[in-house]
């Protein structure tokens, strides 16, 4: 008798681990979808489901790219933080167009 109420305890305990691990799958597949789709996944997100993903890993993991020290850095297009750039970019700056010409600091960070 006690080792059938042991081995449904088991299953029912499984129940809880796969809707966890499917959880996790869901939203480390999310995490290499583009940066918007990513952003509407995650704004169904509760609060408190913030506190049950291992977050940094996972987002380490799915975009952590294969860049070196001393690779050129990926070409990017940005929209300008005061709306203003050179006028065949309108209100985007294309890192490329730096190139050769001045440093460019990238800075990554809230200031909020």
């Amino acid at each position: 008798m006690s080792r059938r109420i042991i081995r449904r305890l088991g299953a029912l305990a499984l129940i809880p681990l796969v809707i966890y691990l499917a959880f996790l799958l869901v939203i480390f597949v999310a995490m290499h979808q583009s940066v918007e789709r990513f952003g509407r996944v995650m704004s169904y997100m509760p609060g408190p489901g913030f506190m049950l993903i291992p977050f940094e890993p996972m987002w380490n993991v799915a975009r952590g790219g294969n860049l070196e020290v001393g690779d050129q850095a990926p070409d990017f297009v940005l929209r300008t933080v005061d709306k203003t750039a050179r006028r065949e970019s309108g209100e985007q700056v294309r890192l490329s167009a730096f190139r050769g010409q001045q440093p460019v600091v990238l800075v990554f960070g809230s200031y909020t």
